[in-house]
């Protein structure tokens, strides 16, 4: 009789979870912490709501868009999508027209941006293996030192020209002002001016609402989960996971859970760390080289009714150490049942153990209050009040040779045939929400007796939120 353990209650668990349930298959879910929905939670400060960074539903996948569908319903709304990007004193819409481009940047810059655009073009270097000759390659020197380079560098903390040219081919088109600016003015080979999608679907109370309603009606199902279990040793025989142990928060209690098949959620260094055998240190070494970026979030109740129209605003000025904001009115109102009062995440993006991520929390309110007074979005006395999270291992960093590194350890892992790596931490990919409940999908099936590469996943060589 097959049972499936699964490490983590995030969207690739759930889904994995919702699957096996599909296939008769028992299922346990052991979540380290008290609630469900991984990146994608929701926490309540008072009546208000914060999400953790942005969560836009959209899809290419049809099974991921109707799983969501019948787990919401009603509360599954339709969003209209406005962003823009804040960079030298200016906002851009997003994507750009030309005549604004022109109005805000001024001939000035366009002219040598246009010229090192034509130069990039005409001497393509040959070589390509990082971040910053990817871009240069195809936008111009110039361009890539306004518009990627200090934006860039302030999300990964490491120089661009450490950066891999893989997160290059599949994010920039869909999230940099440089290729909105070259949209504006390079039409497509089919003729058409590249675009985004100007509408995404959200649940009403926020992202962390999905995989809530999603826990719940597994609950009924009879699947289990387990909050508060931290999994400390992954135990094997050398050929097969044999069963996990967890330690369960507060009590300090250990558990152990076995199973006939593993699906693991959690960072991919951390499930080798967690291995008993332990791996030779060849391995853990590998590991030591795969990184992960975290968010110091700084939520805030604003006595303002109105601050900006956006969903979120990317920050590419250098003058502050801020680099996204969210404005959960315009996701949401029911996110903020005080219509006089505004809430707004600012996002720091940082290393754990580092000078941001150490901050004191009121540290972080107050750099938060004086970034938004110099970005002119709010002053330090309108905050009524404020709380700040750590989110560790937000993001894989792709350093120029984390592939070779990623290899070695997807070879070792492959070993054990009984073990699924799934999700963004679990499989260290820079993945989309979507991909990580597909991943848990495919995860299922093959304990269910197919044999899908889960690896696949989001190996797209362009960015698919582009219409």
């Amino acid at each position: 009789m097959k049972k499936a353990v699964i490490i983590g209650a995030g969207p690739a668990g759930l889904a994995a979870a919702h699957k096996l349930s599909g296939y008769g298959i028992e299922a346990q879910i052991v979540e380290k912490g008290p609630v469900v929905g991984g990146l994608s939670r929701t926490v309540r400060h008072g009546d208000f709501y914060f999400d953790i960074g942005p969560h836009r539903f959209f899809t290419r996948h049809k099974p991921v868009l109707q799983w969501w569908q019948e787990t919401l319903g009603a509360d599954f709304i339709r969003v209209s999508r406005r962003t823009r990007i804040y960079y030298g004193n200016k906002y851009f819409n997003y994507p750009l027209s030309i005549r604004e481009v022109l109005c805000k940047l001024g001939v000035r810059h366009w002219l040598p941006v246009f010229l090192s655009y034509l130069k990039a073009r005409m001497a393509v270097s040959p070589s390509e293996k990082s971040f910053e000759q990817w871009v240069q390659n195809r936008f111009g020197n110039r361009l890539y030192q306004l518009f990627f380079k200090n934006y860039t560098e302030k999300i990964w903390g490491i120089p661009c020209a450490q950066i891999a040219a893989d997160w290059a081919a599949q994010r920039i088109k869909g999230v940099s002002l440089a290729a909105a600016l070259r949209n504006a003015i390079v039409k497509d080979n089919a003729g058409n001016v590249r675009s985004f999608i100007k509408e995404f679907h959200y649940p009403r109370m926020g992202a962390g609402m999905m995989y809530e309603a999603a826990a719940a009606r597994l609950l009924k199902k009879g699947v289990k989960i387990s909050f508060d279990s931290e999994v400390i040793e992954v135990i094997h025989d050398n050929t097969r996971i044999i069963k996990v142990v967890c330690r369960h928060s507060g009590s300090g209690r250990v558990s152990e859970v076995e199973g006939s098949d593993f699906c693991s959620t959690m960072p991919l260094d951390q499930l080798i760390r967690c291995l008993k055998p332990a791996p030779h240190k060849k391995i853990i070494d590998i590991c030591n080289n795969l990184t992960y970026r975290g968010l110091l979030l700084v939520h805030l109740v604003l006595e303002k009714k109105e601050v900006f129209a956006d969903n979120w605003i990317y920050v590419h000025s250098p003058e502050v150490r801020l680099g996204r904001i969210q404005n959960y009115k315009n996701w949401s109102p029911d996110m903020v049942p005080d219509s006089g009062k505004t809430t707004l995440s600012l996002e720091y993006f940082c290393t754990e153990g580092d000078e941001l991520w150490s901050l004191q929390d009121h540290e972080a309110v107050a750099l938060g209050g004086l970034e938004l007074q110099k970005l002119g979005i709010a002053r330090p006395q309108e905050i009524k009040s404020a709380f700040v999270m750590r989110v560790p291992h937000a993001y894989p960093v792709y350093e120029l040779n984390y592939r070779v590194h990623l290899d070695a350890i997807k070879e070792y892992v492959g070993r054990f045939p009984n073990l699924r790596c799934i999700g963004r931490s679990g499989m260290f990919r820079y993945n989309n929400m979507d991909h990580s409940v597909l991943t848990g999908f495919l995860a299922a099936k093959n304990i269910a007796g197919a044999s899908e590469d889960i690896w696949n996943v989001n190996t797209d060589k362009a960015y698919h939120e582009t219409a």
